[in-house]
């Protein structure tokens, strides 16, 4: 399982929100690329990106953050935030981009989004992000009637690389990740699950490490992080079995 440090953009700085509300928002960096640099001399073996003010807006914001991260870093970019036609996403990967992100699509445009499966096969990702069990899109802004479990299972054929699950209410809060639902997602449908929101230290990444079996692949963390109570190299060792070195 691989640890996936997060960088979420905001006006073109690192920021981490509190449960995706975009006014409770904490800068950690003004230099995105330095944080994306330091994340990979850790160990990262790739990095979350999130244009927050494109999954607002709808369109890609943060372009040229994203695009200075990708061509900084040697190791590949999984990015999500605004991507809602074709154009975004043959924009994004020319430019280097490993997998693109898509969420609100899956909801209101399957079309697209199975486009994109066709097109870009095995180069884009499901974002299912849930409240109280239900999905959200927009940016979080708007909660749908359609549970996480039925919104994956809608499109675990469609040829996916993998669905990113987010519990909204523990994302940027630091209180532990939704195992239960996590495994629950995991078991109800066939591909890769990538787990985020929650993690507050050691401890989450052990418990997530135990979904492994299930088919949970990597999980994403940003506060813990940034704020220091998860250790990156530490985390990373653990979830190879790797003892540390005395």
């Amino acid at each position: 399982m691989i640890i996936i440090p997060a960088i979420d953009l905001k006006a073109g700085r690192c920021v981490r929100l509190r449960q995706g509300r975009m006014a409770e928002e904490t800068v950690y960096s003004e230099n995105p690329v330095d944080m994306a640099l330091a994340w990979a001399e850790k160990g990262a073996e790739r990095i979350h990106v999130v244009d927050l003010d494109g999954a607002v807006q709808g369109k890609p914001v943060n372009h040229r953050a994203v695009g200075e991260i990708v061509e900084a870093l040697s190791i590949p970019v999984q990015l999500g935030g605004g991507i809602r036609d074709m154009s975004h996403i043959e924009a994004y990967i020319r430019e280097g981009v490993g997998w693109v992100i898509l969420g609100t699509a899956a909801f209101k445009d399957p079309k697209f989004l199975r486009a994109a499966c066709r097109e870009f096969s095995d180069r884009v990702l499901l974002a299912v992000d849930a409240h109280r069990g239900r999905a959200a899109v927009e940016g979080w802004t708007e909660e749908t009637n359609l549970g996480a479990v039925e919104l994956a299972r809608r499109y675990e054929d469609e040829g996916i690389a993998a669905i990113v699950y987010t519990d909204i209410e523990r994302d940027g809060m630091s209180v532990g990740p939704n195992v239960a639902a996590t495994e629950n997602l995991a078991k109800s449908i066939r591909v890769p699950v990538i787990a985020s929101g929650g993690i507050s230290g050691m401890d989450d990444v052990v418990k997530l490490l135990e979904l492994e079996p299930y088919g949970v692949v990597g999980m994403i963390t940003g506060r813990a992080l940034y704020e220091g109570t998860l250790d990156l190299g530490e985390a990373i060792r653990v979830s190879r079995r790797e003892k540390k070195v005395q």
